[in-house]
């Protein structure tokens, strides 16, 4: 294993094999065949032709296709053809800033190939033997990556609330981190990316921050979403990035992205170009 070699675990698949999910004129997803062919049970909502999907003229404006497309998602969980449901919705809009064309349930964004956003948070600590930093253990319960390594904190991006509002708000529930602490985050750029997992076609921009913590601060999670936390000194989480797959795929990609900005991986790497190329692929 490399650096580059967890960056290639990211390498977009062949779009042509997918339809593209169009709204308003816009390709705002992409959609396996298979998933099409279930979506078939709601012609009043999805519209499946052989080159595109969809939704049904009829419904017009935000709020008729949340409302729409929510009642099919929800029946779709009912079935068990919807794993992972979460409760939460997401924007479905052509990029970040851009209007919002419907909501979606959190667990819907992959398998429909939606955009999807996130705040990642590098927790560091000075120490005497250098700079550590924070890293938790997913829960094993999660229905994503359980069990494996990710930042001190990390969440979606839900609608009807401002990155750094969401950003305070994981940091109190997934680690405790107090809100006037918190606050301090500096916002340090996103990266991309595009890769096939096994939930369907996973499109995401993760908004990454970085944060100083008191040398006496102790992370707790609160929200049952961490097994553990454990304060590790940076050569070794480079060493768990690089050599092996303990840390959860994205998570691996923000560690990659701090040991570059912070001069880890330095500019005569020989994969330097590739690593900071592949960061970017969305």
């Amino acid at each position: 294993m490399s650096f580059l070699d967890r960056i290639k675990q990211c390498k977009a698949p062949d779009l042509s094999a997918y339809l593209p999910f169009d709204v308003d004129g816009a390709v705002v997803g992409y959609v396996k065949p298979d998933f099409a062919g279930v979506l078939k049970d709601y012609p009043d909502t999805f519209v499946i032709g052989d080159k595109s999907i969809t939704l049904n003229v009829r419904l017009s404006g935000p709020d008729n296709r949340t409302e729409a497309v929510g009642e099919a998602l929800e029946d779709l969980m009912q079935r068990g053809d919807l794993p992972g449901w979460r409760g939460e919705t997401y924007k479905v809009a052509t990029s970040f800033s851009a209007p919002t064309l419907f909501d979606i349930e959190r667990a819907a964004v992959a398998p429909f190939g939606i955009i999807g956003y996130g705040v990642h948070l590098n927790g560091v600590v000075l120490t005497d033997d250098g700079l550590s930093m924070w890293i938790a253990r997913r829960s094993l319960s999660k229905p994503t990556g359980p069990g494996k390594l990710d930042q001190i904190v990390a969440g979606g991006q839900p609608g009807g609330i401002s990155l750094k509002d969401n950003l305070i708000k994981e940091c109190g529930e997934e680690a405790a981190i107090p809100p006037h602490i918190a606050a301090t985050s500096m916002p340090v750029g996103a990266i991309s990316y595009v890769t096939e997992r096994p939930e369907g076609l996973r499109r995401d921009v993760l908004f990454n921050y970085d944060l100083a913590l008191p040398a006496d601060f102790r992370p707790d999670n609160a929200d049952g979403e961490v097994e553990d936390f454990h304060l590790m000194e940076l050569d070794a989480v480079a060493a768990r990035v690089s050599e092996g797959e303990d840390f959860k795929f994205n998570c691996a990609l923000v560690v990659i992205d701090f040991l570059i900005r912070h001069g880890y991986i330095e500019a005569d790497h020989p994969d330097y170009v590739e690593l900071i190329d592949g960061l970017h692929g969305l």
